[in-house]
């Protein structure tokens, strides 16, 4: 919200802003952090698009309107997933621009190490990382 006298804030200003707070990854960085188990991988790309075009193996699936409640370790309606604040989360969407407000989301909730996957799942899908269908 903008305070009294200041000029509105597009998105692109917004989003800029919002991922110069955290350092976002590429699909080879998350794919190697998943399979060492050093962060938990979220899809938050809502059915259509897994439908189409497939699903990580081993990715949560948590529909964007749900993230906040089930990653918050301190929510009742968390996933058993949500250990602890300091969860190395990579939010994944379909380009990267919804998973960015999303882990900002996140780190307003604690969750500190939480950051996004840059170009999404396509870009997942384009480095010929694993997907099923």
């Amino acid at each position: 919200m903008a305070v009294s006298g200041e000029r509105p804030v597009g998105i692109d200003e917004h989003l800029e802003r919002v991922r110069a707070e955290y350092a976002r990854v590429e699909a080879s960085e998350a794919y190697d952090d998943a399979r060492a188990g050093e962060a938990l991988l979220v899809d938050i790309r809502y059915a259509a698009l897994r439908e189409r075009d497939g699903v990580i193996p081993g990715a949560l699936v948590v529909e964007r309107n749900e993230l906040e409640w089930r990653l918050d370790p301190q929510g009742s309606h968390r996933l058993p997933e949500a250990t602890d604040h300091d969860l190395r989360v990579v939010v994944i969407c379909n380009e990267g621009y919804a998973s960015s407000l999303a882990a900002a989301s996140l780190h307003q909730l604690g969750l500190h190490r939480a950051t996004d996957l840059v170009g999404g799942f396509q870009a997942w899908k384009a480095a010929g990382l694993p997907v099923t269908r």
